[in-house]
């Protein structure tokens, strides 16, 4: 039994007796807290084990508490991340949040020293709270203040001054003109009263005036009758510099020197000289407190309507520069994770000078800007899209003043001053200083990617899973397709394996059923949604990442349900061979209309004779509408104006040379079957229409014209993408008389032309030859049998 208890590395805290022993006990204590349905966390165990044989201190135990049955982990329990707790003498002294191996690694040799120190030499145990519960209880209190300070939803009292119109504008009848004029100019009456006053009392509310030389003159002429007296405020919400602003409205002390300064102030259109001046007001927030206590004791001053300001959800980009990176990473991650930052985006590189002195050019010019650029430059940094509530605010008042020894005096507990480097005068961390700078900032190290994502065969039932969890990621799904990939495309994806053991297998399951497709958008895509998928072998996914879609959805190697680019380069060139050129704006959606995504899929055969209306009626958006085809009709009836016709294109590269055929056979087949190529839309159609009206031929352009109208209804916009493809059409010169097309024979189909369905004849030209679509792989009708091209995606 003794040998059991020396092999077993934890001990299991499973109540609130065993938790207060474990605690009791002298050293340094490790606790794995967790709660009762995830389980410790195994991963971390290999490593503790080894830490506790290297160190072979019996100072230094391990332990797993379960948060379910414990009283003092009562705050713990709901929270999924894993949290080791280490204590010492009973007392809190460490926490990370996180299987953090690395820092895990680092902290239990610093904390058994220093708990050493405190039990050999007497020093001082340094016992921390969780930072993540003192936010809380932060937070906590100044809610509590908040509400304490006043009613729900009551913002802050207004704003009032003291406003007298004196005897003078009172005797002259001005006081009905004078009001009119405090309310066009926005100002709201709380109150007003008129009120005699007597000399007493004039002395007492002018005593901050007695020294003056005109004390007595005013005394007597504000008891020489009544006055009309008004609390006011500003129409807004708060009433904010009311003050100022009804000083302004009534103009300088001496209405004459008003009337030359501020005609259109009231003292100059209202009182005569420096005692008789018309109005009074307030002259700061003091004296209008005291002057309201004087004509309305029992005023309460209404509380503004305005709510306090809602927490803003905020980014912000932080960078630890390449000094504290190597010495102090592990542990400013920990800080800022402790003060409740979300690390959105994380990366970590090698500026080159030119990239540091871009990103600082507005300091450029100032005595430490070349030290500023070679200390960012010296080695890899790390650069971190931080957010939380206010996070441009927060993260500045976690980083201290921006001169080291400053922050050392004035902020030690910041983290400039804590990882500050010996002998290096710039400080080791970077924050965004407003809002849009550091919406700026971060597109500078995270600008908006585009990463190929592809939902392999077998995890097609976990599918709306997946993308659910995508979406949750912060990814943009900016174009999608569902489809069955040839063997040529599934090579081509994976080219790069080409000649590994598994890349047969590879290919022969990636064209076992469908996939689905999408080019997502965010900063730093590549990255970010490699992480999200974890490690290509499931099992390892499950070990290291277990939130990972791999972990989650994949059966094995083969089938592990994602793939995903592997750099920025290989993503556009995959992106381009599976959707096409596609074009996006800066906030990674796509640019302009949506692109026909003509992707070669297994399984299309040819519609049979008659039904071609219903094939080219077809596409992925569904039945092109009535009015669009109807459009198009039109714009076939009539030739376009000016220019000339432009040649058909060359065949393209590897394709078999075109041999003429009879106009005869053509125009038999056409009647037959209707199968002859339709000249594509931006092509040698228009060349075709333009040229027809100079067509000797009318009945010949009669004929093709009827066909074109009684087909082109059940039109569609696969027919219509493609653009400039004329292999298997030789457009007349102007001018000259129509020739017969040549007809494609034996000949490999371009990729561009695999989705475009059979055509009708141009006008005025001859029959065309027919173009059918590669895929179908069938016998033309009474035709020669066609070869089927080797599929490429389409560009």
């Amino acid at each position: 039994m003794a040998r059991k208890k020396e092999i077993q590395l934890q001990e299991e805290l499973k109540n609130q007796e065993q938790w207060d022993d474990f605690l009791s006990k002298k050293g340094l204590g490790m606790i794995d807290v967790y709660q009762a349905w995830a389980g410790p966390c195994a991963a971390v165990n290999g490593m503790l084990r080894r830490i506790k044989n290297e160190l072979g201190d019996d100072l230094l135990r391990f332990a797993s508490a379960e948060a379910d049955n414990i009283e003092a982990l009562e705050r713990y329990r709901g929270r999924c991340q894993p949290t080791f707790l280490f204590f010492a003498g009973g007392e809190l002294v460490h926490v990370i949040r996180g299987a953090n191996a690395p820092l895990i690694n680092k902290a239990i040799p610093d904390l058994l020293k220093a708990e050493h120190s405190v039990l050999e030499d007497g020093s001082e145990r340094k016992v921390i709270t969780d930072p993540i519960f003192d936010q809380e209880d932060k937070e906590a209190d100044a809610e509590e203040e908040e509400e304490e300070a006043g009613e729900e939803d009551a913002g802050p009292q207004k704003e009032v001054t003291v406003a007298i119109i004196k005897p003078d504008a009172v005797q002259a009848g001005h006081v009905e003109d004078i009001i009119q004029r405090v309310k066009d100019a926005g100002f709201e009456i709380l109150a007003q009263e008129e009120r005699m006053l007597t000399e007493e009392e004039a002395r007492e509310f002018y005593s901050h005036k007695a020294d003056e030389e005109f004390f007595d003159e005013l005394v007597a002429f504000m008891a020489s009758g009544p006055s009309h007296v008004l609390v006011l405020s500003k129409g807004d919400e708060a009433g904010a510099e009311v003050i100022d602003e009804w000083r302004k409205i009534i103009g300088p002390f001496d209405s004459t020197v008003a009337k030359e300064e501020a005609p259109d102030s009231l003292r100059a259109q209202y009182g005569t000289d420096k005692s008789m001046n018309a109005l009074h007001g307030s002259d700061s927030h003091e004296m209008a407190t005291r002057e309201l206590a004087f004509f309305f004791p029992n005023f309460q001053i209404p509380k503004s309507e305005a709510k306090p300001a809602e927490k803003r959800l905020q980014r912000t980009l932080a960078l630890i520069r390449p000094d504290a990176l190597k010495e102090h990473k592990d542990e400013i991650l920990a800080k800022i994770q402790e003060a409740g930052f979300t690390v959105a985006l994380q990366k970590e590189m090698q500026l080159t000078k030119d990239q540091a002195a871009e990103f600082y050019k507005e300091h450029e010019g100032q005595d430490y800007f070349d030290q500023l650029v070679e200390s960012m430059t010296c080695g890899p940094l790390l650069a971190l899209g931080l957010a939380r509530e206010d996070a441009v605010e927060r993260w500045r008042d976690l980083l201290g003043p921006k001169e080291v020894p400053v922050a050392k005096e004035e902020a030690p507990d910041s983290l400039r001053a804590q990882f500050a480097v010996e002998d290096v005068p710039i400080n080791q961390l970077h924050g965004s200083d407003s809002v849009d700078h550091a919406e700026k900032e971060v597109q500078f190290f995270f600008p908006m990617q585009q990463t190929l994502a592809v939902v392999k065969p077998d995890a097609q039932e976990h599918k709306d899973a997946i993308i659910a969890r995508i979406k949750e990621a912060g990814f943009n799904i900016a174009f999608q397709k569902e489809t069955s990939l040839t063997e040529e495309l599934a090579q081509q994806l994976y080219t790069e394996h080409e000649g590994k053991e598994f890349y047969g297998q590879l290919v022969e399951h990636m064209t076992s059923g469908p996939s689905l497709f999408m080019v997502l958008s965010v900063e730093d895509a590549v990255e970010r949604f490699r992480e999200l998928m974890g490690p290509t072998d499931p099992e390892v996914a499950k070990e290291q990442c277990p939130d990972s879609l791999r972990a989650q959805f994949a059966s094995d190697m083969l089938k592990n349900a994602l793939h995903g680019s592997s750099d920025p380069n290989h993503a556009q060139e995959k992106i381009k061979a599976i959707f096409g050129d596609i074009e996006f704006n800066p906030d990674g959606t796509v640019k302009g209309a949506e692109p026909e995504l003509d992707m070669v899929t297994q399984g299309d055969t040819e519609p049979a004779e008659g039904q071609e209306g219903e094939k080219e009626g077809e596409g992925e958006g569904g039945e092109k509408p009535a009015e669009e085809a109807e459009k198009k009709e039109e714009e076939e009836a009539k030739p376009e104006e000016g220019g000339e016709a432009p040649e058909a294109e060359a065949p393209a590269p590897g394709e078999a040379p075109e041999a003429e055929a009879p106009a005869e056979e053509q125009k038999e087949e056409a009647a037959e079957g209707g199968e002859e190529a339709k000249p594509e839309e931006g092509g040698s159609e228009g060349a075709q229409e333009e040229t027809s009206g100079e067509q000797t031929n009318a009945e010949q352009e009669g004929e093709t014209k009827d066909e074109n109208e009684q087909k082109e209804a059940g039109e569609k916009e696969g027919s219509e993408q493609t653009e400039g493809n004329e292999g298997a059409k030789e457009s007349p010169e102007e001018g000259g008389s129509a020739e017969p097309a040549a007809q494609e024979e034996s000949a490999e189909k371009p990729a561009e032309a695999e989705a475009a369905p059979p055509a009708e004849g141009g006008e005025g030209e001859g029959e065309k030859a027919e173009e059918k679509p590669a895929e179908d792989g069938e016998q033309k009708e009474g035709d020669k049998t066609e070869e089927k091209p080797a599929e490429t995606p389409a560009e």
